[in-house]
């Protein structure tokens, strides 16, 4: 594979001591790949931001050097960001059939103008980009079409895992290819990057069929309508649920825009099978008997607009929830969705539905190898190295003990950080130095325009609101001819609190009547001393700290 004397270097954008915008550049000499371009949904303290995408910078600075983007799978944590990347770099994309599916429908929502070089691989092929050969090797997850790679580099092989778990009877019959990861352990495996998201579960993850069980069950004893919710990329999920509506005579109905979109490319493709005549339309679901019909929607999530949340609420067009109705959540929720999920749940029991959600064994399983499924990869593969991936910091470290009870030495196993650059030539590893990294906010159409300021002043507006003081000065002389006006706004309810907002006018007048002649007629001045009085009577009074936003008006 050409010249050892270099250095390869692994660098993770994404993913690292968090769930979400996974993305690890892999750098030698002049050559650059990058596997995955992920996004991660914001928690509660990013207020009114739509996502969040990793930090390119370092990638757009040596954008001559990339040499391709490798996707392992589907899901908007490995692909989410890749139109924002896209708009920066011109560079081939590989993924599956079914995942590069899936991006050009996300291209055709977000970014409509750009026409990137997309090129489909299959598992088996290998692909030259720059020094690197990239083999795709099939793993299962809870998404089809997922690929681990072997990545052959001049100093060695890295195995990248991709999201995975070893399922022995998966429902497409796909079964992970355990002999080219244990064809790559003999012939030496210089690093493995591995999936740790559910490094703190014992034992092994339960087939997919399982799932398939518990649905049989319920389905047959079902007696009115069926509405399941799932994640709408789990394919093989979603055709368990239409096998079971076939095979007890029911009739099904999708709802919600992005079931509705994947299940479309996955039926385009070939990677759902739904027979002929058992689909309807959502407009027609009132034609149908109760007993004879399935609804199958987004919003396991709790997500505040999705499908299921909407019926919950009472609001949806077309869906209203009666009596008897049997909902099933087939998910779990994602660790900060806990309580817009029991809401969710909360209020089908208040309108008469019979709820099935993740209390109840066997309505859902993970996507992600357990504990003795990740001491299986790292058998198999046996690296020299080992740097765990994918998961929040306590999965990383709990992933570190795994590999090394099966042997891997302490000072080979490298817990990195976002940023951290891994080092690695021919006789050690280290880590060393790091660059630029961080979280780029997308607020509707904007991309990291919204930083630390922006978001403070949101949190402060959302817990005491805002004050406004509009103050009249005449232009000369600087003297107050009007005012000053005060607007409460998610401070205090102004009718109940007349004699503190009065008192706060008073306060300011006295407080600008000592400035001097100069002082007066300086603007920075005037807002500075009328922030100053009002936030200390405002909190002496009140305990509280509304955003004070002074006005100043020349005549």
């Amino acid at each position: 594979m050409g010249d050892k004397t270099g250095k390869l270097r692994v660098i993770p954008l994404g993913g690292l001591g968090e769930i979400g915008k996974n993305m690890t550049v892999f750098e030698y000499g002049d050559d650059i790949i990058i596997v995955d371009v992920g996004m991660a949904f914001p928690d509660d303290e990013l207020l009114g931001i739509d996502l969040v995408i990793p930090d390119f910078q370092y990638v757009v600075e040596n954008k001559e050097r990339v040499r391709g983007i490798f996707l392992t799978h589907g899901h908007e944590d490995h692909i989410g960001a890749l139109p924002y990347l896209l708009q920066e770099i011109a560079v081939p994309v590989y993924g599956t059939r079914l995942t590069l599916g899936l991006v050009e429908q996300k291209l055709q929502e977000q970014a409509p103008s750009l026409k990137p070089d997309l090129r489909v691989v299959k598992v088996g092929d290998r692909v030259r980009s720059g020094c690197f050969s990239i083999e795709f090797i099939r793993v299962n997850h809870s998404i089809a079409d997922t690929v681990a790679m072997a990545i052959e580099t001049p100093l060695g092989c890295i195995v990248h895992s991709s999201d995975f778990k070893f399922d022995q009877t998966p429902i497409d019959g796909e079964v992970s290819q355990f002999h080219r990861l244990a064809y790559y352990g003999d012939k030496g495996v210089l690093l493995l990057l591995s999936d740790s998201t559910n490094a703190d579960r014992p034992g092994y993850t339960a087939s997919e069929r399982e799932v398939g069980k518990f649905l049989d069950e319920h389905f047959r004893a079902a007696k009115q309508r069926i509405i399941v919710a799932t994640f709408s990329t789990n394919i093989h999920r979603v055709q368990q649920i239409v096998d079971m509506a076939y095979k007890y005579g029911r009739r099904i109905a999708i709802v919600g825009r992005s079931m509705v979109n994947v299940i479309t490319v996955a039926r385009d493709l070939g990677y759902l099978r739904i027979p002929k005549g058992i689909e309807i339309d959502l407009n027609d679901i009132d034609q149908v008997p109760h007993d004879k019909l399935v609804i199958i929607c987004t919003g396991s999530q709790g997500e505040p607009m999705s499908a299921l949340s909407r019926i919950a609420n009472n609001d949806h067009r077309k869906i209203s929830i009666v009596p008897g109705d049997l909902v099933i959540i087939s998910a779990i929720a994602i660790p900060g969705n806990e309580k817009l999920v029991g809401r969710t749940v909360n209020h089908l029991f208040e309108l008469g539905a019979k709820v099935v959600y993740e209390s109840t064994p066997g309505v859902h399983v993970s996507g992600h190898a357990s504990q003795e499924e990740l001491k299986l990869m790292l058998n198999l593969v046996r690296p020299k190295y080992f740097v765990p991936v994918h998961g929040e910091s306590r999965h990383l470290y709990l992933h570190a003990g795994l590999a090394e009870a099966v042997g891997i030495p302490r000072e080979n196993i490298f817990v990195l950080k976002n940023g951290d650059i891994l080092e690695i030539d021919a006789k050690s590893a280290q880590s060393v130095n790091k660059v630029q990294v961080g979280q780029v906010l997308v607020d509707g159409l904007g991309v990291g325009d919204v930083g630390n300021v922006v978001l403070r002043d949101r949190r402060v507006l959302s817990q005491d609101g805002i004050l406004i003081v509009v103050v009249t000065t005449e232009k000369q002389t600087g003297r107050i001819v009007a005012g000053p006006d005060v607007i409460s706004r998610g401070f205090v309810y102004v009718r109940e609190s007349e004699a503190l907002l009065e008192e706060a006018k008073e306060k300011v007048v006295a407080a600008l009547a000592q400035l001097g002649e100069e002082e007066v007629k300086e603007w920075s001045v005037l807002k500075r001393r009328i922030k100053e009085v009002l936030d200390a009577f405002l909190w002496e009074r009140t305990k509280r700290r509304p955003m004070i936003m002074p006005i100043i008006m020349e005549i």
